[in-house]
């Protein structure tokens, strides 16, 4: 890797510790449409577009009706019921702060419907450190398909090659490199470091990384 010009960061499960309520609001969506889905076949999804949640435990594509209503049943779940409650990884916005104090460009690149994203960030407190965001509203394929990566790398108006990803999923890592951007992994989504194989780093969480910022790719950012 050379110097790092810019930054996309996904946000659940990277700056926020939101991936457990992402899949109870799921099992709940589901089963008040008669679907009885475990939370732990649901967890390891989380990540992905809800339109490949839908896809993989229900066998519904995005533009059947149900598909529709438990997707926004979910959504409704989410944001009444957990996303009050929610809190950013220890170290989130500070990890921000530094990275923006080395010159470097950060865009938000998630999976999450925009109206969810602006809670999300609003957890971290993190709006006013970004330069843009996308959502899945602005990719017509969900993660880990790249659109997502690539509206945020044309967002921020940089070569793929001076740009690296920070995520806590392999469909960031996935996304990312079919984008051809290279990821930094965080743990503490809940993924193991062998679910992350293909990152070019993996540290704990948004801490850790700050602590060792010097040592990551980070380190040769260039602004």
């Amino acid at each position: 890797m050379g110097s790092v010009r810019g930054v996309l960061l996904d946000v659940d499960g990277t700056l926020v510790n939101s991936n457990d309520a992402h899949a109870h609001a799921w099992v709940k969506a589901f089963a008040e449409h008669g679907i009885d889905v475990a939370f732990e076949d649901v967890r390891r999804l989380i990540g992905m577009g809800g339109d490949k949640v839908l896809d993989k435990l229900a066998g519904l594509r995005e533009d059947d009706p149900k598909a529709k209503q438990i997707s926004g049943r979910r959504r409704e779940i989410f944001k009444q019921e957990y996303l009050p409650s929610l809190k950013p990884f220890p170290k989130a916005r500070d990890l921000l702060s530094a990275m923006r104090s080395r010159g470097l460009r950060l865009v938000a690149a998630s999976s999450a419907k925009k109206d969810e994203l602006k809670g999300l960030l609003a957890v971290v407190g993190a709006e006013d450190l970004l330069e843009e965001q996308t959502s899945s509203d602005d990719a017509e394929e969900s993660k880990p398909d790249p659109d997502i990566v690539a509206a945020a790398l044309k967002k921020i108006g940089l070569p793929a090659g001076d740009v690296v990803m920070i995520g806590d999923t392999p469909y960031d890592v996935e996304a990312a490199g079919r984008a051809k951007v290279p990821t930094i992994a965080l743990t503490c989504g809940g993924w193991g470091r062998e679910d992350l194989e293909g990152a070019v780093a993996i540290f704990a969480d948004p801490a850790d990384l700050l602590e060792n910022l010097d040592e990551s790719p980070l380190g040769r950012s260039s602004a």
